[in-house]
């Protein structure tokens, strides 16, 4: 499984329909309104390299009122929740 965590500039007076348009595809998990410098980060969680170039290079740039978009593939996951998953015997 291939993760992408996509940074969106998107039309400022768009930014709700953009989020759900992204959100919508097939290929985004999440999709968060953020402060700063973008917008919207969209995780997109695939199984191979040109899943993500299909959800990011032949959709997501497409949809109207997304104006710029950075692609970070991610290599490891290193998250609280993981690690608790990763050695739980399975009781609650």
């Amino acid at each position: 499984m291939i993760t992408a965590i996509v940074f969106v500039k998107a039309d400022v007076a768009r930014i709700p329909e953009v989020a759900e348009a992204i959100a919508a595809l097939e290929g985004v998990s999440e999709v968060y309104s953020v402060t700063g410098q973008i917008d919207l980060i969209a995780l997109v969680r695939v199984k191979n390299h040109d899943d993500v170039a299909n959800v990011v290079a032949d959709r997501l740039n497409k949809i109207d009122g997304v104006a710029e978009t950075e692609t970070h593939i991610a290599f490891r996951a290193y998250s609280r929740h993981d690690l608790e998953a990763a050695f739980s015997l399975g009781a609650e």
